[in-house]
């Protein structure tokens, strides 16, 4: 049960990051349009920004600190039941 649970979470957290990761691609490019006066996005991204990546990043913030507790408290407890 504990492993699909981790597993699941972990293919959420990469799904999370490809999607930022592409964001910030959208933002990189749509920036350049912007500097160069050619209409690439810029106003969409930026109103997407707050409701949309922002919780993503925090998503993938907080995924890894749970990913991580998750498996330090893990290999306490195989230590603790080696004993």
């Amino acid at each position: 049960m504990k492993d699909k649970l981790l597993n699941g979470l972990n293919l959420f957290l990469t799904i999370d990051f490809f999607f930022v990761l592409a964001s910030f691609f959208w933002f990189v490019i749509a920036l350049a349009g912007r500097s160069l006066d050619i209409p690439l996005g810029f106003d969409a991204w930026h109103r997407l920004w707050e409701p949309v990546f922002m919780p993503a990043i925090g998503l993938i913030m907080a995924g890894a600190l749970v990913s991580g507790a998750s498996s330090w408290l893990t290999k306490k407890w195989d230590e603790f039941k080696a004993e």
